[in-house]
């Protein structure tokens, strides 16, 4: 299985409504994108300096299923606003070892 995590500085005039807008799309995707295997993400709650704002976990069969859903249209929409978010965005894909 191979892993996407994606961890995101917010911008600081993200209003709260809006956010959660982008939350509910997000949480629809696995039922529009057949590839995605799994689907975690959320605010987060420790605050530290080192942290960012919101993480996501994604997980697909393999790197083909990850770059079909990389390219599938629902996921350039939710990309679109998740990018105007965003002060910075910081990725890594890796293979499960679990």
């Amino acid at each position: 299985m191979i892993q996407h995590m994606v961890m995101f500085k917010l911008k600081a005039d993200v209003s709260e409504a809006a956010f959660a807008e982008l939350e509910r799309r997000l949480a629809d995707l696995p039922r529009q994108i057949a590839e995605i295997q799994s689907l975690d993400f959320g605010l987060d709650v420790v605050r530290s300096e080192r942290s960012y704002d919101f993480g996501l976990l994604a997980g697909f069969k393999d790197l083909e299923a990850l770059n079909r859903y990389q390219e599938h249209p629902e996921h350039q929409e939710v990309l679109k606003s998740l990018k105007a978010f965003a002060e910075q965005i910081i990725a890594v894909d890796f293979v499960a070892r679990g």
